[in-house]
């Protein structure tokens, strides 16, 4: 058994090292996967090709929206503090509908895992679609394993040099690509992509631009699985969400066992379909080996079936002796049975219970959302004046939001008390004018005097309740209170 050795300093002197000791860290061997064409491959690469679009053109689509709101279709308007997608934009009050949209893809994250493993580690990943994308231009410049592992031999020669730094000339491009998509989200893309290389760009601007420019080309570059073992949280969480019955890239050891070379001509009896050949760990993107069970590193991209598939072709055997399987299906297929698939089980039901609902919650919000909102709050110093003559005014401050792309024109009420003289500076002095128009997608302030006789209120503390009426019948209210001396009600 390996044992562990303190190597710290005791007394100046450093423990002798013993036989077996194992290594606490240690470099890194980068990893070249192999080329491969398959099913799976394709539909690496398609995912690819869709979300970089997504991710690089959506800063650029335009987007009709009048009254002089933003034209971009997704834009994080930090500013003006909107968030604008399509058509749907929230104000900064809302921001409780990303946190459901964030939940919402947490639980479906959570429950594709439980079923078919890591699919999003495979297939979707940031980490995993730049890194395909960088293999793929390391193979430009460097070519397939083979090659890329004699030109990673010891010294140097022209060759090796105009290939390596043309590849980390491209890989640069397409980190500051990826940087410069990323602020794009955050402005008006045509304005700033102009004052970007004008050199008038907020600083802001330039910082993250080169923070994402580092990251990207560093994580795909040169860390690549490291990022997936050793950063990256999700391979331990996905712990919690797997078991026997998921769905996972799986070695078919009921099938494949026992291994060992093959000659053509040779008898299958008495062994399994694996050769021993090794390809299903030469593509492998982390450089392990499935046919030694469910590993943390493995994110299920499928390419060690492709491989397989293609030997498995040559020396005329069925395919798919690595393919998405459960564990439990195998070790029945192993003891004789039939595999069982039970892709319907408790932790797959719970999440997706919790995903219904928290989704039936977030639709019911969105249909529900309020267009206008109404709040009011009360002067406190004073709470209220007594006018000369006995009656009693209270001053209140409205804000009103109009979250709408067009201008707005509301009638305003107070319910609850029957006022003597309602007066709103630069609005009007009598309820019957007071007509309040706010511009689209924004907020209007107004101030608003009550004063009202005390033998008309229920107390030192009447509810009242403001309303507003639009042009097309929709009221909205805001509740308050009219304060007056302790001493009055009926």
């Amino acid at each position: 058994m390996n044992t562990v050795i303190d190597t710290r300093k005791r007394g100046g002197q450093k423990p002798p090292q013993a036989s077996g000791e194992q290594q606490l860290y240690k470099k890194r061997d980068p990893i070249h996967p192999k080329k491969i064409s398959g099913p799976f491959r394709t539909i690496k690469w398609a995912l690819l090709i869709i979300t970089l679009t997504i991710y690089y053109v959506t800063p650029w689509i335009r987007w009709q929206r009048p009254a002089g709101a933003p034209d971009q279709a997704v834009l994080v308007d930090f500013v003006h503090g909107r968030f604008y997608f399509f058509d749907l934009h929230l104000w900064p009050d809302e921001v409780y509908f990303i946190t459901g949209i964030l939940v919402i893809s947490a639980l479906a994250l959570f429950l594709v895992t439980s079923l078919f493993g890591r699919l999003w580690c495979g297939y979707a990943c940031p980490q995993t679609v730049w890194t395909d994308l960088y293999i793929f231009v390391e193979r430009i410049f460097e070519g397939d394993r083979n090659a890329r592992l004699r030109l990673n031999a010891p010294g140097w020669s022209f060759n090796k040099v105009f290939r390596k730094l043309g590849k980390h000339i491209v890989w640069l491009v397409i980190a500051m690509a990826t940087g410069g998509a990323w602020i794009f989200y955050f402005h008006d893309a045509p304005e700033l992509a102009q004052d970007f290389f004008a050199g008038k760009a907020a600083a802001s601007a330039y910082i993250f631009f080169g923070i994402l420019t580092f990251t990207t080309y560093s994580l795909a570059g040169t860390m690549r699985e490291q990022v997936c073992v050793f950063m990256c949280p999700w391979p331990r969480i996905q712990g919690a969400m797997i078991d026997s019955h998921t769905l996972q890239v799986a070695y078919r050891y009921d099938r494949g066992e026992p291994r060992g070379p093959h000659k053509k001509g040779d008898t299958w009896e008495g062994r399994g379909d694996c050769i021993d050949c090794n390809q299903c760990v030469v593509v492998c993107p982390m450089g392990i080996d499935i046919r030694n069970g469910l590993q943390l590193e493995c994110i299920n991209c499928g390419l060690c079936i492709d491989a397989c598939d293609e030997i498995m072709k040559k020396v005329e055997r069925p395919t798919r002796l690595i393919a998405y399987d459960t564990i439990e299906a195998v070790a029945q297929r192993t003891k004789g049975q039939k595999g069982r698939y039970k892709l319907l089980r408790g932790r797959t039901l719970y999440y997706a219970i919790a995903l219904a609902l928290v989704g039936g919650v977030m639709v019911w919000g969105f249909l529900t959302r309020p267009l206008v909102t109404l709040h009011s709050v009360r002067d406190r110093n004073p709470l209220f004046v007594t006018m000369q003559d006995g009656s009693v005014r209270d001053g209140y401050l409205l804000t009103i939001a109009n979250r709408t792309f067009e201008t707005k024109t509301f009638k305003l009420n107070l319910q609850g008390v029957k006022p003597v003289a309602v007066y709103a500076p630069g609005v009007g002095d009598s309820v019957k004018d007071l007509a309040i128009t706010v511009a689209p997608d924004e907020t209007r302030d107004v101030k608003v005097f009550v004063t009202v006789k005390p033998e008309t209120l229920t107390g030192p503390a009447t509810p009242a309740v403001f309303t507003l009426t639009d042009t097309d019948g929709m009221v909205y209210q805001g509740k308050t209170v009219f304060d007056a001396p302790q001493e009055t009600g009926r």
